[in-house]
């Protein structure tokens, strides 16, 4: 499956319907993507990069609302959800506690989930395309640099996986990543 979008996102819903993975250019580095409620392109994400399912991964949104089904915004202190709220559109995840919707496949061993609404414009009209919030994890085997191009990605997965080309975002290393309850910095 052979195809170069260039903004193109005919072919989007069709491969997330299917439970396709494709590639996609993120804030700073290609992620790989899936339906969040589709177990088994989940594992076959897992198994290009050669992760295990108890690590989790991260969900990926144009609005808060696409993710809000995932997640136990109550559970948050008032103060802490404000700040999470301000923090996005950006190239910040949170770590939010799980709501009951969430699949053990996307949250790993943890009770929380990690989100973000991104203010990436090719991201944004993906999520848009499929109504939903999308799986993004950096396009990379374990132990190896994340992909930060259509021939990296190709590299590292084939010719066969789709991918839908675009530019990179504007910065340097992947989101940083926050605990909801505790504030405290993940990934710097």
């Amino acid at each position: 499956m052979k195809t170069k979008m260039n903004n193109k996102l005919s072919e989007l819903k069709k491969w997330f319907e299917n439970g396709d993975v494709f590639a996609y250019p993120t804030e700073a580095v290609f992620g790989l993507g899936c339906d969040p409620q589709n177990k088994d392109a989940l594992y076959k994400i897992l198994a290009l990069k050669k992760r295990e399912v108890e690590k989790g991964v991260i969900l990926i949104a144009s609005d808060f609302s696409q993710v809000e089904p995932y997640v136990d915004f109550a559970a948050i202190p008032e103060e802490n959800q404000q700040k999470i709220l301000r923090s996005w559109p950006g190239a910040v995840t949170w770590l939010l506690p799980k709501s009951s919707y969430t699949p053990d496949w996307i949250s790993g061993d943890s009770n929380m989930v990690a989100v973000r609404v991104t203010a990436h414009p090719l991201v944004r009209q993906m999520c848009d395309v499929v109504g939903t919030a999308i799986v993004s994890t950096s396009a990379n085997p374990a132990s190896l640099p994340p992909a930060r191009n259509y021939h990296e990605v190709s590299k590292y997965f084939g010719k066969d996986l789709a991918v839908i080309q675009g530019n990179l975002g504007k910065q340097r290393s992947p989101s940083k990543i926050f605990h909801s309850q505790t504030m405290e910095v993940i990934r710097a």
